[in-house]
């Protein structure tokens, strides 16, 4: 049987919608390496975009939002877990 998480539903989408990019979501969710990994990408999209190298930083860019749109999906219909292995349910979810 799988558990659910005791991190909030809505916390964890608000926060993946609105800073998905920067990887906050995992963060609060305490899957520290996508963390680091998604806000190490948003980090070199500024750095290559002040540095003029303008298609990399939209194909960084680009990376960054794919991976957190699927991540929101995930999380929206309740298949996503958080970084100890349990469901982060949406409301009245049932796990089986």
């Amino acid at each position: 049987m799988k558990e659910p998480s005791d991190k909030n539903y809505v916390v964890a989408v608000s926060l993946c919608f609105i800073f998905g990019i920067m990887g906050i979501h995992h963060f609060y969710l305490e899957r520290w390496l996508e963390g680091l990994f998604d806000f190490g990408l948003f980090v070199l999209f500024f750095i290559l975009f002040l540095n003029g190298q303008t298609g990399w930083a939209i194909l960084v860019l680009a990376i960054d939002y794919i991976h957190s749109f699927i991540i929101t999906i995930m999380l929206l219909v309740g298949a996503f877990k958080d970084g100890k292995g349990k469901v982060v349910c949406y409301p009245g979810q049932k796990l089986r």
